[in-house]
């Protein structure tokens, strides 16, 4: 009686955990702003050509969109994160930790990050040591700059931090920690100026984890004004304060160029061409991950992999390089593309 029991329990659990895999019959998704209107555009255009519904997507940044993507396997997870940068060795653990084993990385293409400010201000050239020196929590003492003292940021002012620069106060609206944005900022811009000073460079094999403090740590006494993940309310508050400066994806000022212009980063505009052949040197590239185990369980997924690395969505004519995206050069499309569709898994 008992085995039997056993028995008509373990098929009732089947049948309702059958029922629960079927309880969602579209696609849902979470994760990067900045890859939030690429993917909005492609699944407009899955849910017209195909028998599937639009996909459900969620602008949650990187970081949080990971965090959900990772708490498991099921109806109640997102089937797919997008991530303005490379998922992190720290989440691909902790996926693997809740039974999300296999996970499928596609690369979409490559986006520059933008410092701009309103068209009604001069326009910034900065370099990436500036950049550093104006952001970061702790900079070298001014006046002492190569004695291996750090002291907290005291500029207030970029001319402060180069003469050639206006007297203007220092005020940048950017990502929150949770944003792929504000880690790539960190690690392109940050730390491509934090580089600069040989001191600091020379730590990276002594002391890491102090090298990425000193680099990636943004000061948090007033100038660096964390702004959310809403792009379109930097634009609003730009154009408030023209003298302010944002950061964000290129594809967002691309659509805004008629109130903004991006900055010279290291003498480089942040333009098309330029990101494209890598001489922007704030520039990063952009993806999203599946999770494997609820392809087929969840309708449609195969399918909007398909129609996101389609050459009519981000070849060189795709509909996604007109609104920003930086297409991949074709061999390494069809790579990434192929390696899609197969659902290669990504192995750390």
């Amino acid at each position: 009686m008992n085995k039997r029991l056993a028995i008509a329990t373990l098929v009732a659990a089947a049948a309702v955990g059958n029922t629960q895999a079927a309880s969602r019959d579209y696609i849902y998704i979470v994760g990067s702003s900045t890859v939030y209107p690429f993917a909005t555009v492609v699944a407009e255009h899955f849910g017209k050509s195909t028998r599937f519904k639009t996909p459900k997507i969620e602008s949650t940044g990187s970081g949080g969109g990971m965090k959900l993507f990772c708490e498991g396997v099921g109806v109640k997870h997102p089937d797919i994160a997008n991530a303005s940068r490379r998922i992190k060795k720290s989440e691909y653990d902790k996926c693997q930790a809740n039974g999300v084993k296999e996970i499928v990385e596609v690369k979409i293409g490559y986006d520059g990050i933008a410092i701009a400010n309103s068209r009604k201000a001069p326009r910034f050239e900065l370099s990436r040591k500036e950049i550093f020196l104006a952001l970061a929590k702790q900079v070298p003492d001014p006046k002492t700059p190569q004695s291996g003292r750090l002291v907290s940021n005291p500029y207030q002012y970029w001319d402060e931090v180069n003469t050639s620069l206006p007297h203007y106060r220092i005020e940048v609206l950017g990502p929150p920690p949770t944003s792929g944005t504000r880690d790539a900022f960190a690690e392109l811009a940050m730390e491509g100026g934090c580089r600069k000073f040989d001191w600091i460079e020379a730590m990276k094999k002594e002391d890491k984890k102090r090298y990425k403090a000193i680099c990636h740590g943004i000061r948090e006494d007033g100038p660096y004004i964390e702004a959310g993940e809403n792009d379109n309310l930097i634009v609003k508050k730009l154009e408030a304060n023209p003298k302010a400066l944002g950061i964000f994806g290129y594809s967002f000022l691309e659509q805004n160029e008629d109130q903004l212009q991006g900055s010279l980063v290291d003498g480089v505009p942040p333009e098309f061409e330029l990101i494209a052949a890598g001489r922007y040197p704030v520039s990063r590239p952009l993806y999203f991950y599946v999770k494997k185990a609820h392809v087929d369980k969840i309708p449609g997924i195969r399918e909007y992999i398909a129609e996101f690395t389609s050459e009519k969505a981000r070849g060189d004519e795709g509909y996604l390089v007109d609104k920003g995206l930086i297409p991949m050069p074709e061999e390494e499309r069809k790579r990434f593309a192929g390696a899609a569709r197969a659902l290669t898994p990504l192995q750390w």
